[in-house]
């Protein structure tokens, strides 16, 4: 089964680069889909109409629309894309001004990735699902889920405009380097001489339990764990936050 969200998702993780720019205009997206060669003829009929019906519908969400891509035979389903936009430099925010006495806001929560296997091995009943169930409970495991399906389906197209009319100094988004690492990457192209400290970690209902209890796998508590669609990692004045918030 295709569910919208879960097909949402790409093309959200792909706007995602404009946005933590704060770009919220894109003015072409293109579409790059790999069709597993495992597909029947009847199952490529439905499966790849909804699966580009679901990325073109949140792309006319974000107010754009796709105008070409490419599509190969793949062994495994795969979907991604291209986002362009062309503005001048008053209409995007330079990622390298935070400034000593700014804050961090995350906009969206992490474990995205742990919730996603966690309900996988929920589904299959796995011997990592037993494992795990000694702290978290089924209705959990589906509730972070849903949450996590969400989140990664939601554009940062709304943070984005309202970083830029908050004053923003400083944006990335959160996605497969971890919180960490692209707060590293953040860290490293500052114009100013500047140190970021994360304090508080805003974890999806469960999932700091749920890895802690694998032994930290997933890296989630070290901000290693990989995010898809994350949210906007911004840096700006207290007082800015506190209005942005």
């Amino acid at each position: 089964m295709i569910h919208t969200l879960w097909v949402a998702s790409p093309c959200a993780n792909v706007l995602s680069d404009l946005y933590a720019m704060g770009v919220t205009e894109c003015d072409n997206m293109l579409m790059l889909l790999g069709v597993s060669n495992k597909l029947s003829t009847d199952e490529k009929e439905i499966v790849v109409k909804l699966i580009m019906q679901g990325f073109r519908d949140c792309a006319l969400e974000a107010g754009t629309s796709i105008q070409g891509g490419q599509t190969v035979v793949n062994p495994w389903m795969v979907i991604g894309g291209v986002a362009t936009s062309v503005c001048l430099p008053s209409e995007y925010c330079q990622p390298d001004g935070a400034v000593p006495g700014d804050v961090l806001v995350l906009t969206k929560a992490l474990g995205t990735q742990v919730a996603v296997n966690v309900h996988q091995w929920l589904i299959e009943q796995s011997d990592r699902w037993r494992q795990v169930s000694t702290v978290l409970t089924e209705q959990q495991a589906r509730q972070a889920y849903q949450s996590a399906t969400r989140q990664m389906a939601r554009l940062n197209r709304t943070a984005a405009r309202l970083m830029r009319q908050y004053n923003a100094h400083a944006c990335t988004d959160v996605t497969g380097f971890g919180l960490l690492g692209h707060a590293n990457n953040l860290a490293a192209c500052q114009k100013a001489d500047v140190s970021m400290v994360v304090h508080n970690l805003p974890i999806i209902a469960g999932m700091a339990a749920a890895s802690a209890h694998l032994g930290g796998a997933f890296g989630l508590l070290r901000g290693t764990s990989a995010e898809t669609s994350g949210g906007l990692l911004v840096a700006m004045s207290r007082t800015d936050a506190a209005e942005y918030c």
